[in-house]
């Protein structure tokens, strides 16, 4: 590429789709479509780390989404400041709420996907691999595929 070469703007399509299927979140809202070009693409070119921590955002986004279709989002904030609450936090509240009847599956991977891309963004002595990737991907799906369905995204 020459070396003046800069990507569009709004960034660009990854030439594989290894951590999670396009086709999941085709047609759901462009900001969604972008993290998961962004976490494929960032898995395609090694960059662990920064795939994990975009896993993360798009579990967190999708919750808030989740709460903010059954217009229960004041669930999930703080009642002093009105700002979300710390994923953890939103976690701890997505499991509480029982009308939606979440799968075992989802429950089981939503601390180890935290976990994964807590270590990504915070520890200064840890990086991802794409083992540790490859080790979350199917449950990482799970979640998605499950709130992308409770947030009627799909």
């Amino acid at each position: 590429a020459p070396r003046n070469f800069l990507p569009p703007s709004e960034g660009t399509r990854p030439t594989s789709e290894h951590i999670l299927a396009f086709s999941h979140v085709r047609g759901t809202r462009g900001y969604i479509e972008r993290v998961v070009n962004q976490i494929n693409g960032c898995y395609e070119k090694g960059w662990f780390d920064g795939c994990a921590v975009m896993m993360r955002r798009l579990v967190e986004t999708l919750i808030i989404e989740c709460f903010e279709q059954s217009s229960i989002a004041d669930r999930i904030k703080d009642t002093k400041t009105g700002e979300f609450l710390f994923l953890r936090d939103m976690i701890d509240k997505l499991l509480q709420e029982k009308s939606w009847n979440l799968g075992r599956n989802t429950k089981q991977a939503l601390p180890k996907l935290k976990n994964l891309g807590d270590q990504s963004a915070h520890s200064r002595r840890y990086n991802a691999n794409r083992e540790d990737l490859d080790k979350l991907a199917n449950d990482f799906r799970v979640v998605c595929q499950e709130l992308l369905y409770l947030a009627r995204l799909k």
